[in-house]
């Protein structure tokens, strides 16, 4: 069994808000969950409104299976979210 995990840091550059901010996290997280069935968590930056941490964690049952899901988590975020200037950091243990 491995355990996958990616912890994008997130710049929203057209937000003015915090709730302008919280509907495109809101968004990423709910898409994330339903399309790959991870668990998806705000994990830091919550009072900043043009910034957000947002951690991904996966379970498979071999390592090539967990790289293959996090990278197609990180094409549909590309693809789906263009706006977002993100900085990924990928484990795998």
């Amino acid at each position: 069994m491995m355990i996958g995990s990616l912890v994008m840091k997130i710049h929203i550059h057209d937000s003015g808000s915090l709730k302008e901010k919280r509907m495109v996290v809101r968004s990423l997280k709910e898409k994330l969950r339903s399309k790959f069935n991870v668990s998806v968590s705000e994990v830091d930056n919550q009072d900043l409104w043009q910034m957000a941490t947002v951690a991904v964690v996966t379970v498979g049952p071999d390592k090539k299976h967990v790289e293959n899901v996090l990278q197609n988590i990180l094409n549909f975020v590309y693809e789906n979210f263009p706006e977002l200037y993100i900085d990924v950091s990928k484990e795998i243990f």
